[in-house]
């Protein structure tokens, strides 16, 4: 008996597009649950520990002042902030100490020596401020991020159970622009990532942490190995999660969103910013990696619109498919506080960008970060040898 190739496709895409629309429509569930749990006032804490914000920065990009000061005027009574920079040229420089002269009580801006101690670029620049850091809570995170008030009071709130070790939290898109590229970078993060975090947080304990937020306990980060244990790591938040509960400590998400103000020059430096995601999560995940185009049921729906012999059930799911994409599209902007949505219209060029992206994500060990080629060696450890971007081709 002869195989039936395109029978055999069909069937399978089939299987993948309904998968895709059970994943869309957990992910529906799963995000206007969140919402509602940010809508509900927490309780009050048996005590505020004092934190320490780590704030590492390279470069000047649109909204870093407003990204770094918000981080000044929390609503929370002992914290402090610290800038960092990896040397004196960094452009960023005057503009961090404006901000920091603003409330000179609660900052300090650390001028690193621009050596090299560690393969992770963002790790040799969080070293040496880790030296100004006395709270009892570290919290990193990147320079991109924007927030809230009440977002330290939010990040603290999981502490009070002395199980969890560390605390991160979603983030999601807000286009510092309206260039295509950075539109399409901002739906990513507030229509793909955080909904399918959400979903995984359904199936599986966390274990991972992100680099919007990494909040540990000292004492923990002393446990694991201090930053020596990040610093050679591409995911060294990813890697942060993993020695946190290898200790036998929990993760927990707080509740809150943060804001990552996306700047993309154009959509060759998106993609090569989202490849790096991709082969980062294929390095530190790779059983899980394929499973990400599941997340693409409109895709999914239309190649099997496009094999199918009954063409009227598969449009048929390919139309619930689309009406399923649009309503993650809407909850996930009104669930996250979405101050600009973006058009709809733009959502199958969004998804297509998505999938181009996970499978070039499928090869490859090599990604461009901070002016940098590095190449991943195992897991997602970073090998000794590094190229200039500028000055390296290989892929």
């Amino acid at each position: 008996m002869r195989a039936d190739p395109h029978g055999i496709a069909e069937k399978l895409t089939l299987g993948a597009a309904l998968v895709g629309v059970a994943y869309a429509v957990t992910a529906i569930v799963r995000v206007r649950a969140f919402g509602r749990r940010l809508r509900e006032t927490p309780p009050e804490p048996a005590r505020r520990p004092a934190v320490t914000v780590i704030k590492p920065v390279r470069g000047i990009e649109p909204g870093l002042e407003e990204n770094l000061r918000s981080f000044c005027v929390q609503d929370y009574p002992a914290y402090e902030v610290v800038f960092g920079v990896h040397d004196g040229d960094d452009p960023a420089l005057d503009m961090i100490r404006r901000v920091a002269a603003a409330a000179p009580d609660r900052t300090t801006v650390v001028v690193g020596d621009g050596v090299a101690r560690f393969r992770n670029p963002k790790m040799t620049n969080v070293a040496p401020m880790l030296a100004h850091a006395n709270g009892e809570i570290i919290v990193i995170s990147d320079s991109d991020m924007r927030v809230r008030p009440d977002y330290l009071e939010a990040v603290t709130a999981p502490f009070a159970d002395p199980r969890v070790g560390a605390v991160t939290a979603l983030y999601r898109g807000e286009p510092a622009d309206g260039t295509l590229a950075a539109v399409l970078g901002a739906m990513c993060l507030t229509e793909q990532f955080a909904p399918s975090t959400l979903v995984a947080n359904a199936i599986e304990p966390v274990r991972y942490i992100f680099g919007s937020t990494m909040a540990v306990r000292r004492d923990v980060l002393s446990e694991i190995g201090g930053i020596e244990a990040l610093g050679n790591h591409l995911a060294d938040d990813f890697a942060l999660g993993r020695l946190v509960t290898e200790k036998g400590y929990l993760v927990e998400v707080a509740r809150c969103v943060v804001v990552n103000v996306v700047v993309e020059r154009d959509l060759r430096a998106l993609f090569e910013h989202e490849l790096r995601w991709a082969r980062t999560i294929r390095a530190v995940r790779p059983l899980n990696y394929p499973g990400i185009v599941l997340t693409y049921p409109l895709p999914l729906a239309l190649v099997h619109l496009a094999l199918a012999r009954d063409k009227r059930a598969a449009i048929v799911l390919t139309v619930l498919a689309g009406l399923l994409r649009l309503t993650i599209h809407r909850t996930a902007h009104t669930a996250f506080g979405s101050r600009h949505r973006p058009s709809r219209r733009l959502i199958p060029l969004r998804d297509a960008f998505g999938v181009v992206v996970w499978a070039c994500g499928l090869w490859g060990r090599s990604v461009r970060w901070q002016g940098q080629r590095l190449h991943i060696a195992e897991r997602d450890e970073l090998a000794s040898r590094t190229e200039t971007a500028e000055g390296s081709s290989e892929r």
